[in-house]
């Protein structure tokens, strides 16, 4: 009886011209273009040539109906399928509506997307906010320290004490005070030998010390630290401020060397507490010091100087001419490695007896050069630039004056060799008014009194 079916196009089936179910060749379709309902495995046995250009959905399920149901609808224009006979089969009973040809035609298996997912295509096109452009050409060069006289800052500051001093004044007076604060009580400073030692004098009376209240006596082979220790108190414009520390520096270093003198003359298990106190802190340096301490290899956009060198060719130049200075003349034998080459952010321990050659170096030196030593290695943080400092000015048996030029490392190249970085970073972005200017006298200050306390004549007699 299929035989009989007549035959009809799909275009003809879907315009209306047949009612009905169609099949294609052998197979029998239960709907043409218009969504119908059927047992999910009977279309799928029948759609299997077809199924490229049939589009199924899945309807929302009927609680009340067990068997799935596919809901599909056929493409008509198809270039493929109208080219395959199709024919009615008489002993269908669902008669199928003339459906409206579809505007888009689905050349793809369409399958029930989830709500939530959007696809690319249908995403609204935004434009990126740029901001605008309000400059061109290169940055601009970082700013340079202005030009200025050698006695600028010294007439700022004084003109700046000078206005502290009239507003304190003046508080005092609105208090009901009758004046400022007191003049020192001495008119002269002089310098005289007493007793096989260097005295200083505030009219009649020696300079004691603050804590002991004894008389400070400076070796007869230290005349410029006695003259630098009047000068000191010469410059002091009340007895206030001989009370604090910062504006006494050269006194507070004398009287600790004295103090590791009397410690070292105690007898008893307290005695050269002092001394092995300094030893341990010092020797903490050594493991970060800063003149150990190498910046990484420059890279192609990094600063260099005129020479054409970068900061870790500086710092390296710098370490191993004081390095190479102290295995020769001070510890001969050791070797002295950087504790950060900038390859690493942890510093690294120096070699194995190397820490202990240094501690019985420190542990034999005198008051005088041990308390330099600490003084400067607190000032440069630098463990190798205070010890070159040491030996090189010493008048004692640790001094090296004999082998080399005295006065080759000073206060001045020792600064410098200490704050190599910091001036690095200066010269790039600007120096930073009173706070890096301030900090290079500082220092240049601390090292210059440990020239003053271990150099002398080298006829030391206390």
């Amino acid at each position: 009886m299929a035989n009989d079916v007549p035959k009809m196009t799909t275009n003809e089936a879907c315009k209306g011209h047949y009612q009905g179910p169609l099949a294609l060749g052998e197979k029998t379709l239960t709907g043409c273009h218009s969504p119908i309902l059927a047992p999910k495995a009977d279309i799928i046995r029948q759609l299997k040539p077809v199924l490229p250009y049939l589009r199924i959905f899945h309807p929302p399920s009927n609680p009340t109906n067990k068997t799935p149901n596919l809901r599909f609808s056929f493409s008509p224009l198809s270039a493929t399928l109208n080219s395959h006979p199709i024919r009615p089969v008489s002993n269908s009973s669902i008669d199928l509506p003339a459906m409206k040809v579809p505007t888009r035609i689905p050349l793809q298996l369409a399958l029930p997307r989830p709500q939530h997912i959007r696809p690319f295509h249908q995403s609204i096109a935004r434009a990126a906010n740029v901001a605008p452009i309000v400059g061109t050409g290169p940055p601009p060069d970082p700013p340079t320290p202005a030009a200025r006289n050698a006695h600028e800052r010294v007439e700022r500051r004084k003109k700046h004490a000078e206005l502290l001093k009239a507003a304190k004044e003046v508080r005092s007076a609105q208090d009901g005070k009758s004046g400022g604060v007191a003049r020192r009580f001495w008119k002269e400073v002089s310098v005289r030998e007493v007793d096989g030692a260097l005295q200083v004098h505030l009219d009649a009376r020696p300079l004691r010390h603050p804590h002991t209240k004894a008389i400070i006596r400076v070796p007869l082979s230290k005349p410029n630290l006695a003259s630098a220790l009047a000068l000191e108190w010469d410059v002091l414009t009340s007895a206030q401020q001989a009370t604090k520390q910062h504006l006494i520096p050269l006194t507070s270093l004398i009287c600790r060397a004295l103090d590791i003198l009397d410690d070292d003359a105690a007898s008893g298990p307290e005695a050269a507490k002092i001394r092995s106190g300094i030893t341990t802190t010092v020797l903490r340096y050594l493991d970060t010091d800063s003149l150990l301490c190498w910046a990484p290899p420059a890279g192609p956009h990094d600063r260099r100087n005129d020479a054409g060198e970068s900061l870790r060719d500086v710092q390296k130049k710098a370490a191993e001419e004081t390095v190479s200075y102290l295995t020769t003349h001070v510890w001969p034998g050791i070797t002295i490695e950087p504790v950060l080459d900038g390859h690493s952010i942890m510093p690294k321990k120096q070699s194995e007896g190397v820490r202990e050659v240094i501690q019985g170096w420190v542990m034999g030196l005198d008051a005088w050069e041990i308390a330099g030593l600490e003084r400067a290695v607190l000032a440069g943080k630098s463990f190798v630039a205070a010890a070159r400092i040491v030996a090189e000015w010493s008048e004692g048996p640790v001094g090296t004056g004999h082998a080399v030029p005295v006065g080759r490392f000073g206060a001045e190249h020792a600064s410098k060799t200490t704050s190599l970085e910091v001036d690095w970073q200066a010269e790039q972005w600007g120096e930073v008014e009173d706070t890096h200017d301030v900090n290079q006298e500082d220092v240049r200050r601390q090292l210059g009194s440990v020239v003053l306390l271990v150099s002398g004549t080298g006829k030391q007699r206390f």
